[in-house]
């Protein structure tokens, strides 16, 4: 098997390799937590990003080859950027701040 045929889905703490033309999961990794997980294939490893964390891992394994808890920066949402990335990681990573934003304002109105 090789990268191209896997889609890799980050999503609630984990990395989901699917194989590309079925849909079928191949491999799970859970990274951390329950957060958002931002996701780049860059040069035959596979980085994630959660909880202010980030992670490389095996694509075709989904096996941890190494971790950085980016001690002292907080657990904010943070974006990978690699030569060759597309754009649509920003995107997303920007559409779940305002999804974050938008629940810190509805619960602060609520408690007022």
């Amino acid at each position: 098997m090789k990268t191209s045929d896997l889609v890799f889905i980050g999503i609630k703490g984990s990395v989901v390799a699917l194989k590309r033309f079925t849909g079928q999961q191949v491999w799970a990794t859970h990274l951390k937590g329950a957060d958002f997980v931002n996701v780049v294939l860059q040069n035959e490893v596979l980085l994630a990003s959660c909880c202010g964390e980030i992670f490389c891992l095996n694509p075709l394994t989904g096996q941890g080859l190494w971790h950085n808890p980016l001690k002292g920066l907080g657990r904010g949402l943070a974006t990978l950027a690699a030569e060759h990335t597309l754009g649509s990681n920003l995107a997303l990573v920007l559409a779940e701040k305002r999804r974050r934003d938008g629940e810190a304002a509805a619960a602060a109105a609520a408690a007022t």
